[in-house]
């Protein structure tokens, strides 16, 4: 059965198969179903567009994260792009701003382990020992080295991962820094993970910016403590269900996802001053401050 899969937009995590489509249908492509799948609320309006706009190529159906489909079994190669892979689904934890455990339930759901190294879990870390090692033990086996691109949760690394996590030598490792209670539990896991020679080219720290009543002093006061640790933060802006942002944040976001610009940062040069780079970015782009 030949079934194309249409996204709102392209991503990193977008399939590229010839199935796989980004906006309207092609002209005289032949399938027997169309599925749209939605990651992010703000792309629902139009992904239903896309999905009345593919209507003449094939029965549709909509669907995906953003429709608050909790998820079954993960399918490498269907939704997410080869390497990318599920091997759980949920979150014990109640973040007000995370989708995650409203969608997929706050008990996490252990898959069956298929094959990938980017891992996008809602939360490995709260998953049984049994699962997280069958889950190493597969990425072990991987021609890339792993991804945690989904994050792992700084309060639940125990030594065993952590020697798991020296053992594997993953590219990259996500970590999180969304609310003041999450600064010492990320603390003591940069701490342990730098004990065993990790360093900040493995490891980043997403910190959420830009979320209501937030400030660009309090966003900085954040991205500064985590280079203070010697790890990369990465600032995750804040959108809301209609993909809102203001321009000035998203200049103030641009250089902190950058690692050389931080790394310069953390070897005496100073960052640029915030209102300067807000202003020539927002020149650059022609956006109102």
């Amino acid at each position: 059965m030949r079934i194309a899969r249409v996204f709102p937009h392209r991503t990193r995590a977008t399939p590229i198969d010839e199935l796989a489509f980004v906006g309207n249908p092609p002209m005289g492509l032949e399938v027997d179903e169309v599925h749209v799948s939605c990651t992010f609320t703000y792309d629902w309006a139009e992904a239903e567009r896309l999905a009345t706009a593919w209507e003449a190529v094939a029965s549709v159906r909509l669907g995906g994260p953003a429709s608050d489909d909790p998820g079954q079994e993960f399918r490498p190669g269907v939704y997410l792009r080869q390497g990318h892979v599920i091997t759980s689904r949920g979150c014990p934890n109640r973040c007000w701003f995370c989708m995650a455990a409203k969608r997929a339930g706050h008990e996490v759901r252990e898959l069956p382990i298929a094959e990938g190294w980017i891992v996008q879990d809602d939360n490995l870390l709260a998953c049984s020992e049994r699962h997280v090692r069958s889950v190493f033990a597969m990425l072990k086996r991987q021609p890339h080295k792993a991804e945690f691109s989904g994050g792992l949760e700084a309060m639940r690394l125990e030594p065993w991962h952590v020697d798991l996590l020296a053992d594997l030598k993953p590219a990259q490792m996500f970590f999180a820094y969304d609310t003041p209670d999450d600064y010492e539990p990320l603390a003591r896991a940069v701490r342990m993970l730098q004990e065993t020679g990790f360093n900040d080219h493995h490891i980043r720290v997403f910190v959420l910016i830009g979320y209501p009543n937030d400030r660009f002093e309090k966003a900085e006061k954040r991205l500064s403590a985590v280079l203070r640790l010697g790890v990369m933060p990465f600032a995750m802006l804040y959108r809301d269900e209609y993909g809102l942002v203001k321009p000035d944040w998203r200049s103030f976001q641009r250089v902190w996802v950058r690692p050389a610009a931080m790394r310069a940062a953390i070897s005496g040069g100073p960052l640029p001053d915030r209102e300067e780079r807000c202003k020539r970015s927002a020149q650059k782009e022609r956006l109102p401050l």
